[in-house]
């Protein structure tokens, strides 16, 4: 979007590509961002909310693609990270209720909640604050 707002790069150009650095910026953050940040994920997802057997690990992967392969048909947007972790807390709650660390799953839907109000908030003194010096 960037690339097209300053017009380095042409919104009606469907087949065009865009260029080879910024192709290249995108798998280096994403690269470093599951590098450095990733293996938090992991942790978080697997024995913080529940302990999960290997058969409680396949349940929450098979129920968490069906909501998702039935999101996509029905042309609903659903996160990925949302509907697994629904999944997750799903099987540890089949076991009983105190099998769930409700803190961590509080806390990770504290984070979807404020995952878009926050980085808008801090876009937007970013923004005024490039007015001032620019």
């Amino acid at each position: 979007m960037l690339l097209i707002s300053t017009g380095h790069a042409s919104a009606s150009a469907s087949a065009n590509m865009p260029p080879g650095w910024v192709i290249w910026s995108c798998y280096l953050a994403i690269g470093l961002g599951t590098l450095f940040g990733g293996w938090r994920i992991v942790k978080t997802m697997g024995p913080k909310i529940t302990k999960l057997k290997p058969v409680g690990g396949f349940c929450a992967e098979t129920g968490g693609a069906m909501t998702l392969f039935l999101a996509t048909a029905l042309g609903i947007p659903v996160s990925t990270t949302h509907t697994i972790t629904g999944a997750i807390v799903g099987v540890g709650s089949v076991r009983r209720a105190s099998a769930v660390r409700w803190g961590t799953a509080s806390g990770i839907v504290w984070a979807w909640i404020f995952t878009i109000p926050v980085p808008a908030l801090v876009a937007g003194i970013f923004y005024w604050g490039s007015l001032l010096i620019f």
